[in-house]
């Protein structure tokens, strides 16, 4: 069973898109709401994407920048925060942490993507002149 598990686990995080629609099937069984099944399946995934881009990065540079990983997520709840504020003249904690994390899902989505295809091409050009 455990090994079952470390399987599926190591599945998502190296291929986070497959969480997201696993989630998003789940999702939409138990909620029959499109809308809602996107917004619930971008919430579990965002973790997956945190992750894999964590270990996109060792892949490709072969050293960890989870302090800058850290550092950009930091950045980005100041952001929101501040934005918040701006918009609603207070803070609301959960509405605050809702955006953020959906903040977070878009940037690493778009980092995912973009360490994917820069890896893809690294390595190919790495076989080529070899």
């Amino acid at each position: 069973m455990t090994t079952v598990f470390s399987w599926l686990a190591a599945t998502f995080v190296t291929i986070p898109l497959l969480g997201y629609i696993v989630f998003f099937i789940i999702a939409k069984q138990i909620t029959k709401n499109h809308r809602r099944s996107v917004h619930l399946s971008m919430d579990f995934s965002t973790l997956l994407f945190i992750i894999s881009v964590h270990y996109l990065i060792q892949a490709i540079w072969g050293h960890s920048l989870i302090w800058l990983l850290l550092l950009i997520m930091l950045a980005v709840a100041s952001t929101v925060v501040i934005a918040h504020y701006k918009v609603k003249q207070e803070i609301i904690i959960r509405k605050v942490f809702k955006g953020f994390w959906r903040v977070n899902f878009l940037l690493f989505f778009c980092i995912y993507f973009c360490l994917v295809i820069y890896g893809m091409i690294s390595r190919i050009s790495q076989v080529l002149l070899a």
